[in-house]
């Protein structure tokens, strides 16, 4: 009784009822309060990446622009020394672009630099070299357009070999290594202040999740909620046993129905086919001696002696007698592959009423001969129907052998069954993967069926369109079933007089042990 008080809520009290109100309210209140110090810190931790961010981007534009004003110098030289050696006017007038060029970019350079006093004292070193330079290279135009080129190229030659290039290069490299010095510590701190704001988000994203966990826990635990679990925990065994009860029932009389199948299967179908299989081995040993016989006969001449009974064996048959062989021991090895694939059929019924239920068991299967062999039992059927099945591409997958035997055997003859009339059949068979699936697509250019019945096809023991073709309506519903044994998924696309494409689509590494327990 004490439980059952428990369990009801009655044993609540009205302080405990407070207690718990006092501690969601503090709960969320703890709550809004980390929320709102992490929002603070996170504007101030990214407003602070924000800068650091900004500085490393301006010490790269300054090396940048250190690197434009060296080129430009570099270019000046180049092609002053390039026109006095080919006299080409091009040259010339790049030459006095770059000259041009100097100034404004050490100008921008002062300019970013202003605020780092090391580096404007820096920029005080370049000026006065550079102005040297400049008067160099003015001199150096001078002399060009009086025509005296020795006097240009010993000025140029000087110049290149003289203390204000050496200025200018050491003034340059003083400032690119003062802003590598400044690159790496505002790479530093921008890391830091971007791993501060990752911390700060995630160590207070924790504690708003412990918390919360924390509130629901406590409402959880709530007098309401456990005594609805608890009412409908009673419901629920009251329920089980009649419910158990009448599924067992379900798989008992669906199991004598299948137990009921596999007798008729055992003795209706199994000793047709014991004979078949017997009377076809005579019917291949007859047919050895008969195209021997008539292999004799067409080595006798016209007026020799009659055939004797001992004739030895192994006279080569000629001509049409050679196709007619040929032709009869095709037809005996289809025979022999059809009655091979009912009697796997047989088998797998009757081990599933002996076990239940057959275990599927994936294996690597070629799929391309696996259609192929398919393929080669129709042959007879799809000549007589005048079509021609087309094998493309075919992923390899892990499957179930019997149970995709069984699926593309049926999609394959139900093909060559509605074919129209009269009209060449042609049925294409292709393949592919996509995220861990094989699609495959069996597509013909047959009858097609109506779009209201593309459910339909599928129901047990329900057929549509013209019923002038034998069939209990079964294939479709076990293939169907098949397929979702197998773990995929089967659909139609159809229209009449047009044709029909049934697309199947199979993981492509099957795992038997967690569907045959699902099963």
């Amino acid at each position: 009784m004490e439980i059952l008080k428990v369990g009801t809520g009655i044993g609540v009290t009205p302080d405990l009822r407070r207690r718990r109100a006092l501690w969601q309210i503090l709960l969320f209140a703890a709550g809004l309060l980390v929320l709102t110090v992490i929002s603070a810190g996170s504007v101030y931790l990214v407003n602070k990446a924000r800068d650091d961010n900004a500085s490393v981007i301006h010490t790269i534009e300054v090396e940048n622009q250190v690197h434009a004003l060296l080129l430009e110098i570099r270019r000046a030289e180049s092609s002053a020394s390039g026109f006095l050696l080919t006299r080409v006017p091009e040259i010339w007038t790049d030459h006095q672009a770059a000259v041009a060029a100097i100034v404004p970019h050490l100008d921008r350079l002062a300019e970013l630099t202003r605020d780092n006093p090391v580096q404007a004292e820096n920029v005080n070193k370049l000026r006065p070299a550079i102005e040297a330079r400049r008067d160099q290279f003015a001199r150096e135009m001078n002399f060009i357009q009086q025509g005296d080129f020795a006097s240009a190229t010993v000025l140029v030659r000087e110049a290149a070999t003289g203390n204000t290039t050496g200025a200018i290069r050491d003034a340059a490299d003083a400032m690119l290594r003062e802003e590598q010095r400044l690159f790496a510590l505002r790479s530093a701190n921008a890391n830091n202040s971007q791993t501060l704001a990752a911390s700060l988000t995630g160590v207070g994203s924790g504690l708003v999740v412990v918390l919360a966990l924390l509130s629901i826990w406590l409402v959880r635990r709530s007098a309401a909620i456990r005594d609805e679990a608890e009412a409908r925990l009673r419901d629920a065994n009251l329920n089980l046993e009649a419910t158990v009860d009448e599924r067992t029932a379900d798989l008992r009389e669906a199991n004598n129905e299948i137990q009921r199948f596999a007798y008729i299967v055992s003795h209706d179908l199994r000793s047709p086919l014991v004979n078949i299989m017997g009377f076809t081995s005579e019917l291949e040993e007859l047919g050895s001696d008969i195209f021997r016989r008539i292999g004799s006969l067409t080595h006798v001449p016209a007026d020799g002696p009659s055939l004797a009974t001992n004739e030895p064996a192994g006279i080569a048959l000629e001509g049409p007698d050679k196709q007619l062989s040929q032709d009869f021991s095709e037809a005996l090895g289809f025979i022999k592959s059809s009655i091979g694939k009912m009697d796997r059929l047989i088998s797998a019924i009757l081990n599933l009423t002996r076990e239940g239920r057959r275990e599927f068991e994936p294996v690597r299967i070629d799929t391309g001969e696996l259609i192929e062999a398919i393929v080669t039992t129709v042959a007879h059927q799809a000549a007589e129907a005048e079509a021609v099945i087309r094998v493309g591409e075919l992923p390899d997958i892990v499957s179930d052998r019997l149970a995709l035997e069984q699926i593309f055997s049926n999609l394959i003859d139900n093909a060559i069954k509605y074919l129209k009339t009269g009209v060449p059949g042609e049925i294409v068979l292709r393949g592919r993967t996509k995220l861990g699936y094989a699609i495959f697509e069996i597509s013909d250019n047959g009858r097609g069926i109506d779009p209201k019945d593309h459910q339909r096809i599928f129901d047990l023991f329900r057929r549509a369109g013209l019923q002038d073709k034998p069939g209990q309506g079964i294939g479709l519903a076990h293939v169907r079933a098949l397929v979702r044994r197998l773990g995929g998924t089967m659909s139609v696309s159809s229209e009449l007089n047009v044709g029909s494409t049934f697309t199947i689509t199979l993981p492509i590494k099957w795992n038997v042990s967690k569907r045959n327990a699902e099963q």
